[in-house]
């Protein structure tokens, strides 16, 4: 009890701080595994045991961040002025808080001080020291510090210096102002927005005149939408008049005309069937822009292909860092998942417990070998004349099983989310390792933001139209099938790695992932995709129709439900994945992740004995 009363003491001492700074009663503070803020509930990481005076700092730091946020800003405005873009909105999310933080450091000496202390802790957390390479060094974190330094005026920490350094050059190249117009409008956050828009047009993260085009375009698209209904209705009233007083002849030569144009229309037909690919650019291009401002292509969809397979990646996950970083990295799992063990570990104990159950012992009898059978040897002591009799185990069928979990490995699982899949992941391997199920942990993203050096080809072959996918593809082996559990436990940590999530491209994942299966000689095999949006990458929709990858994806789930070979199935972390596939279920919040997978491979498991058993409940299920 003694333990606690010093946390329980910050607690309240810290849920008061917050509620002075942000100007609020009606803000709770409570314990979690990772700092977040929900509404007016707050939640800090559980202190450790210690408590030192660093800790309670950073704590502290990271409680006054979420006061700032409730006091400072409006999520209206907020809302209405963020782009679209994954690595744009990671930039505005990252200046928004800067922004808030920095008026509550210009307020309170005191605050700024536990702002600086929570900063250090997040740079040696996370490592920021030993990045080395801008590709592992998060843009928005390296603005971030970037615009957080001119508005405060407080030199960065070591780890924070480090990765700033690798992006100041190019940033410094791309802009002009030097946050000058973000430091004049920090008082008015719809101000701010504006100029924050400015520079990530600077920034070249989004396009201006795209954005606005796209403004016009809807409005048009209504104008055009109303007019040519007013267009349909005098049409219709025209063609009911010479109907009316339309004669016979009159009606063949109607018939004539219609003939006509169909001929006229069967012509253009052939004659852009005829048109080779190469020789029909502009079209091309006009075909494709109509794609993106959302008109639909019928019979005239590009199909995807990537541009260049050549800087492609499947990779282990130990050869991404050294040894060192690794076993910080799996430290750092391990401290997390010891604050949520119990939650799991009941959760994944059910799951044991229910596969377990349907591996009741189950024998043939009296055969001339196997184990002998001690409850029937009463036989051979009233007649001695009588046979032993032996028993034999049989085989339980879903011991012939391999899971596969494939994660989304993108930039927008940046944060929680990666770190309750990971944490799940975990839990489940254990798990099913204990009860004789193989499994096996992969995770999708890309080597680059933006395009890396697939488009880089692309542009020095001088752009060529419908390129198809222009980024290089990093397939990740968290935990190989056979691998046992306690040889790949230290490469799950790397999920956790700053800088390893970008994009991601969800249709070619899953057939990598599926053609790993397919050659496995289990009889039984689950692909459990664990996603929380839709494929994303700017390189490519940049060039090619905007539901490119979507449509991509849809066609590859479709075809491997058709085969049947493997049970495909979903969890969606904020996003309805249940418009892809046919077996999914979408979570709201990552801490119902670990929960979700347990339920659904308990599911998985009592419904039928395989393929065929999933099929009749997916026919049932549609009746």
């Amino acid at each position: 009890m003694s333990d606690e009363q010093p946390a329980e003491e910050f607690r309240r001492v810290t849920a008061a701080a917050m509620r002075a700074i942000a100007e609020r009663e009606d803000i709770t503070l409570v314990y979690g595994s990772e700092a977040r803020l929900v509404d007016n509930q707050a939640r800090l990481p559980i202190p450790s045991r210690d408590f030192s005076d660093k800790e309670i700092a950073a704590l502290r730091g990271e409680a006054d961040a979420m006061a700032l946020r409730l006091r400072f800003h409006d999520e209206g405005v907020h809302s209405t002025s963020a782009p679209q873009g994954e690595n744009a909105r990671a930039v505005f999310e990252s200046l928004e808080r800067v922004r808030c933080e920095a008026l509550g450091s210009r307020m309170m000496a005191g605050v700024a001080n536990n702002l600086r202390a929570s900063l250090e802790e997040k740079c040696d957390s996370f490592g920021y020291t030993r990045v080395n390479v801008r590709e592992d060094a998060p843009l928005s974190e390296a603005i971030g510090l970037m615009v957080r330094e001119k508005l405060t005026g407080e030199k960065l920490p070591e780890g924070g210096e480090q990765l700033v350094s690798l992006w100041r050059e190019w940033v410094n190249d791309k802009i002009d102002t030097d946050f000058d117009a973000l430091a004049e409008r920090i008082d008015d956050q719809e101000a701010y927005a504006e100029a924050l828009t400015d520079l990530l047009v600077e920034l070249e993260l989004i396009d201006e005149e795209s954005e606005a085009t796209e403004q016009q375009e809807g409005e048009q698209g209504e104008e055009s939408e109303e007019q040519d209904a007013e267009d349909a209705d005098a049409e219709d009233a025209d063609m009911e008049g010479v109907s009316a007083e339309m004669s016979g002849d009159e009606s063949s030569e109607m018939e004539d005309m219609d003939v006509e144009e169909g001929d006229e229309a069967m012509s253009e037909q052939g004659q852009d069937e005829m048109m080779p690919g190469t020789g029909d650019e502009d079209g091309e291009q006009s075909h494709n822009q109509q794609r993106q401002d959302g008109s639909p292509g019928r019979g005239r969809e590009p199909l995807y292909e990537p541009y260049n397979l050549e800087f492609d990646e499947i990779i282990e996950a130990e050869d991404l860092c050294d040894p060192d970083e690794l076993n910080r990295l799996r430290h750092h799992l391990d401290q997390q998942l010891a604050n949520l063990q119990g939650i799991i570990g009941r959760l994944a104990n059910r799951l044991q417990r229910r596969l377990l159950a349907q591996q009741s012992r189950s024998w043939e009898f009296d055969l001339e070998e196997g184990l002998l059978d001690a409850g029937r040897l009463s036989r051979v002591v009233t007649n001695p004349m009588h046979p032993l009799s032996y028993k034999i185990e049989k085989e339980t069928e879903f011991r012939d099983t391999i899971v596969t979990l494939l994660i989304d490995n993108s930039g927008s699982m940046r944060g929680r989310p990666i770190t309750v899949a990971a944490m799940s992941a975990d839990i489940l391997a254990r798990t099913l390792e204990r009860c004789g199920v193989k499994v096996e942990i992969l995770g999708f993203t890309t080597r680059a933001w933006k395009g890396g050096q697939a488009r880089e080809r692309w542009l020095a072959d001088g752009k060529p139209a419908n390129p198809g996918r222009l980024n290089d593809l990093r397939h990740i082996v968290y935990k190989p099938a056979d691998a046992p559990w306690r040889r790949a436990r230290k490469s799950l940590g790397l999920m956790l790695r700053e800088g390893l999530l970008k994009e991601n491209i969800d249709g070619e994942a899953l057939l990598w992932a599926h053609s790993r299966m397919v050659n496995r000689p289990e009889q039984r095999k689950i692909l459990m995709v664990i996603s929380d949006g839709a494929p994303v990458d700017d390189s490519t929709l940049s060039v090619n129709p905007g539901n490119y990858l979507e449509r991509h994806l849809r066609d590859v789930i479709n075809t491997l439900e058709m085969r049947h070979d493997v049970e495909l199935t979903a969890i969606g972390i904020g996003h309805d994945v249940t418009r892809y596939y046919s077996r999914a279920v979408t979570i709201m919040d990552a801490e119902q992740l670990g929960g979700t997978m347990m339920d659904r491979l308990a599911e998985l498991f009592d419904d039928g004995t395989g393929p065929a058993g999933a099929r009749t409940k997916r026919r049932d299920r549609a009746a």
